[in-house]
């Protein structure tokens, strides 16, 4: 019997799918495929009461996924947000921040920044260097995820969300604030290694209501970006997108070429040279030749 059907959990090679009537079955691909995602909308064979196969995906609306130079790894399809949880404690990457936002705007999906345990002394100066992501137009959350997570609700509401970041930002805690329950594996933080113990193993998705999904996805400590195309780059940087085509080479790498508007902008101060850094280290990366 064919249907179709919402995958809401991906364990690699093996799913969760739900369909329209609430039935869940315990999926598997045809053959070796394994380009589906949380999230994704699919067709299925059913094989009995528990188990099906998921033969295709419908067509996808948006994808998340980060890829390096070695392999590609979906995160979720079909989401409409994307919330980027991040705290002071563990040491937070403002890099894999950046990494996100840029996988954000290349997927079409609009991204927030959720700074969660707001309550830790340490808070405020990352909330400082925060302000500059926030004063570029994504919307920034402040939270502590046993106090106040009900805030982030209405945010949710009427759409599919993730919760990406590092280990230890506490993404299941919310979750579960969320849920009213502990759905979500938690997890307390390494000392040693100064990071998050990784709880949450898989992506998984939560019904919020009956229009609004949450997922919840393993945490990061790495964004590849290889799946981006480095002549677009400009694009996807909101503080560098009206220079698009002032440099004097359309294949300009922002580094060396006479008449980079974007090195003459960063110059003058009219762009922070950070962001021309992580421009140029990204461009690099994408043009990089493979040995």
């Amino acid at each position: 019997m064919s249907d179709t059907a919402r995958i809401t959990a991906s364990y690699g090679r093996h799913y969760t799918v739900r369909t329209e009537s609430g039935q869940t079955y315990t999926a598997t691909a045809r053959g070796k495929r394994v380009d589906f995602a949380c999230g994704d909308r699919v067709h299925i064979e059913v094989q009995n009461g528990e188990q099906a196969v998921i033969r295709d995906f419908l067509p996808r609306r948006s994808l998340l996924y980060r890829q390096d130079a070695w392999r590609t790894k979906l995160i979720a399809a079909n989401v409409d947000q994307l919330f980027i949880v991040t705290a002071a404690v563990p040491s937070p990457s403002e890099m894999l921040l950046q990494r996100a936002l840029l996988a954000a705007e290349a997927g079409g999906i609009e991204a927030f920044i959720v700074l969660n345990k707001t309550d830790l002394p340490e808070s405020a100066a990352w909330r400082e260097k925060l302000a500059f992501y926030e004063d570029l137009g994504y919307p920034l959350a402040a939270v502590s995820a046993l106090e106040n997570a009900e805030t982030l609700r209405p945010l949710l509401q009427g759409c599919t969300s993730i919760f990406l970041g590092q280990s230890g930002m506490g993404k299941s805690t919310l979750t579960n604030a969320l849920l009213g329950g502990e759905h979500a594996r938690t997890g307390g933080l390494s000392a040693a290694l100064d990071s998050g113990k990784h709880t949450t193993t898989h992506a998984q998705m939560y019904d919020l209501a009956a229009d609004s999904f949450l997922i919840d996805s393993p945490g990061l400590q790495e964004f590849g970006l290889h799946h981006l195309d480095a002549a677009d780059l400009l694009q996807y940087f909101p503080d560098l997108r009206h220079l698009i085509g002032r440099c004097r080479f359309h294949n300009c790498t922002h580094r060396k070429e006479p008449g980079c508007a974007v090195k003459q902008a960063a110059e003058s101060g009219v762009i922070k040279a950070d962001r021309l850094n992580f421009l140029q280290r990204i461009t690099d990366e994408l043009t990089a030749k493979p040995y």
